[in-house]
This record gives C-alpha cells, sequence and structure tokens, in this order.
C-alpha cells in the first residue's frame, strides 16, 4: 500500500453539492451558486448553509428570516455558474429563472429546478470569514418525473456537483452499492452485530 503523504489543510469535501442559495434581499429575489451545504439535524429536518460575508445574500437571509436552497440539474450549469459570478448588489437576477414562494412567503425558489428546500432560520453562527445559517426545512418541493415511489430519485434529478480547489462541476457517476446493506455480508464474516 502506498504511503500517505500530508497535503495543504485548507481542504474540500468532494465532492459537494451545487445548489442556488435562494433569498430575498430589499424585496427582491436572489440567488447565489453554493455547494457548502449539509443536513445537521434529522428531526425536525435541518441543514446548514456556509455563506462567505462578502456575499450580498446573507443580508437578505437575516432580514426575513428565511431561505431556500435549490437543486439545479446538469443543464443548467451555465446559469448556475453566472449566479455564482455576479452579484445580486449589482445585477438583478430575479428575471434569470421563474421564482416561486412557498409557506413563509419570503424565500425564493426556483421552478425549474428538481428539488427545492424552503427554510426557516433556526441559528446563525459567525466565524471569521463566512456565516452558517442552520434552517429548519420547513417544505421540499420537486416534480413527479424526479421522484421514484415518492421520493427523490438522484439518477432522474441529474444533479451538479463541484469539487475545489480545482473549481470543477462534475455530474453523478456509477452506482456503487446500497447503504446500510452492502457491509453487511462482511458483518456476516467477522461475527459482529449491528451497532
Amino acid at each position: 500500500m502506498a504511503e500517505k503523504i500530508k497535503i495543504n489543510n485548507n481542504i474540500f469535501i468532494y465532492p459537494m453539492p451545487v445548489t442556488l442559495l435562494g433569498a430575498n434581499v430589499k424585496g427582491k429575489a436572489n440567488f447565489m451558486a453554493l455547494g457548502w451545504v449539509s443536513r445537521v439535524n434529522g428531526n425536525p429536518p435541518m441543514l446548514g448553509v456556509g455563506v462567505s460575508k462578502s456575499h450580498y445574500t446573507p443580508e437578505g437571509i437575516m432580514e426575513n428570516g428565511s431561505f431556500s436552497v435549490n437543486f439545479p440539474y446538469s443543464e443548467m450549469v451555465e446559469k448556475t455558474d453566472y449566479c455564482g459570478l455576479v452579484s445580486g448588489e449589482k445585477v438583478d437576477k430575479s428575471g434569470l429563472f421563474e421564482v416561486f414562494y412557498g409557506e413563509l412567503e419570503t424565500a425564493p425558489m426556483i421552478k425549474e429546478c428538481t428539488l427545492n428546500l424552503e427554510c426557516k432560520l433556526a441559528e446563525t453562527l459567525e466565524f471569521p470569514t463566512n456565516y452558517f445559517f442552520v434552517g429548519e426545512i420547513i417544505a421540499a418541493y420537486s416534480e413527479e418525473r424526479y421522484l421514484t415511489q415518492g421520493r427523490p430519485d438522484i439518477k432522474k434529478m441529474e444533479p451538479l456537483l463541484l469539487t475545489m480547489p480545482d473549481n470543477s462541476y462534475w455530474t453523478l457517476g456509477d452506482y456503487a452499492g446500497e447503504a446500510w446493506k452492502t457491509g453487511k455480508s462482511l458483518m456476516a464474516k467477522k461475527g459482529t452485530e449491528e451497532g
């Protein structure tokens, strides 16, 4: 087996989901490209988003106490990247997509996206360069064509993925196995129990 070598510790998780973070800022829908997204709680369902303090979007999240996380499909790569290149402070991005609102009425969502999560702000953590917004997922929206047995189907959704620091977009690879099942054959060989 090859020897491990130490690399730069300013590393990113491989890969990251490509999303469009939505917030109303000064009464107008705004979207920014975002890869720093993670589920942080099971029930109630909550997720966290890491957003640079230099961005325009945090102002709207704090102003309204809400945000959305929208999952674009692979063919939306150009518009998605554009949302990461230009600031809503200088460019009106509200007309770039077909926007809709859900229960909170202050978290703009994108109809073209395969999955939309409407979030109520629960907590804001401040770090040296970023805010970490924790939101409760109040509602989730999709379309029948992206679901299998009522659940989001990753193959049908064709999500975009991001790697950094090479700053590249990717699409989904091959199926590798079923979670919480594939390792059971090894458990049987080792004589271990589920824990």
